[in-house]
This record gives structure tokens, C-alpha cells and sequence, in this order.
């Protein structure tokens, strides 16, 4: 259950895909950090657990999956191993459409050590990916259970700091996240690897958020 919230949840429709919705948490207090998701229609639900936790107020902008019922489709969209072209296509939605409307809406264009980047499970291939690939945006990864995508052999320079997390029941999961955490370290990468008791879920990935969001942008400031 997501604890009720004092910000606000405002959904945009985007041209991309035919029609594609993108919902975005906005705190009450201006945003001093902003979390970017694939998976959007769940991310973005979990202000509330960012409220509850008396974190600086962090803007969540959740680009929603593919609507098609074929889990292959969201797969190509968020790793570039299967579909380099339906890939590129979705990361120009995420990067520069998505950000752009952001910033002219919101008027929220923080610099890349408070942007993240955020997914679990599929979706945290892209946070991956993305992260890699523009570290100037996203300074952080915020990787929940990533799927089967590896670690290329040779990792760019700089890197994004980087924030994994595995259940003890899902151990393939487990496994990717650590390989991945090895490998960011061997290239001197700032990353954490978490290992909790959980399941492949949503319950286990929202719990991890604020420990997420406070390890990237510390906690509020007491008066």
C-alpha cells in the first residue's frame, strides 16, 4: 500500500507509441533531486514513501511501460540487446522528450549529482544502460533486481554512482545485481550492492527507495 501523499501526481500523454503516458510525483516543497523511471505507472506512486521518510523533496518522474500484453515488447524497449533500433527509439523518448517537457513544465532541471536514473527488474536494465550512457544527466543509478543484461566488457568513463539491490529469493536476480556491483567496482565506480530479504516485487522494491534516495541526496535538513 503506498502511504498517502501531500505532493501531487500529474500525467502527461506523449506522441511516442502511439500515445504514451508519463505520471510525475511532484513534492509539495521545490524539488531538490529528481528520480527518473521506467516503469512509471509504479515508480512514481512512491512519494508517499519518500514524504514518510523526511527526505529533501524529490520530484519522481515516471515514463509508464508499453501498454502491449506481450512482455517481449517492454523487454526491446528497455534492453539494448534484442531491438537496438526500437531501443534508441524509446531512449530519445526518455532522454530528450520526457526531460525536455520536465524542464519547461515544472521548471525543474537539476544537475547530474542530484538526477537519477531508476528501474527494477527489466526496467533496471534501462536505468543501467542509461546511466552509462549519459552520466552528464543521471549521476545515479537507482537498479532494483536487473535482468539478465551483463556488464560490457569495457565500461565507459566517468560513471554514474550507482545504488544495486537483490533479494535473498530471487536469486537469479541476486546474482546479475552482484556481478554488475563487481564489475562497477573494478572500474572504480562509487556503487553499493544491497542484499535484503525479499521476492521479485513491487512491496520489496519500494521499501528499498528511501534507503535509494537518501543514500544519493541525503536526508532533510533538521530545523
Amino acid at each position: 500500500m503506498n502511504p498517502e501523499i501531500t505532493g501531487n501526481l500529474v500525467t502527461e500523454t506523449f506522441e511516442y507509441d502511439g500515445g504514451r503516458q508519463v505520471t510525475v510525483y511532484v513534492p509539495p516543497d521545490p524539488p531538490e533531486a529528481v528520480v527518473y523511471a521506467g516503469d512509471g505507472q509504479l515508480i512514481s506512486q512512491w512519494g508517499g514513501t519518500l514524504e514518510a521518510a523526511d527526505l529533501p523533496p524529490t520530484m519522481i518522474v515516471g515514463a509508464h511501460r508499453t501498454a502491449a500484453e506481450d512482455e517481449w515488447v517492454r523487454i526491446r524497449e528497455y534492453s539494448p540487446e534484442f531491438a537496438p533500433e526500437q531501443f534508441a527509439a524509446h531512449e530519445r523518448f526518455f532522454v530528450d522528450d520526457v526531460r525536455n517537457w520536465v524542464q519547461s513544465r515544472f521548471s525543474v532541471a537539476l544537475p547530474a549529482e542530484r538526477t537519477a536514473v531508476c528501474g527494477v527488474s527489466a526496467s533496471g536494465e534501462l536505468a543501467l544502460t542509461l546511466g552509462l550512457r549519459h552520466p552528464d544527466i543521471y549521476g545515479v543509478v537507482f537498479c532494483a533486481s536487473p535482468g539478465g543484461l551483463h556488464p560490457p566488457q569495457v565500461l565507459p568513463s566517468p560513471l554514474p554512482r550507482t545504488y544495486l539491490v537483490g533479494g535473498t529469493q530471487e536469486p537469479w536476480f541476486l546474482e546479475n545485481a552482484t556481478r554488475w556491483a563487481d564489475a562497477l567496482r573494478a572500474a572504480d565506480a562509487d556503487v553499493v550492492l544491497t542484499e535484503r530479504p525479499g521476492d521479485h516485487g513491487d512491496p520489496f522494491w519500494q521499501a528499498e527507495f528511501p534507503l535509494m534516495v537518501t543514500w544519493a541526496f541525503g536526508t532533510r535538513p533538521q530545523p
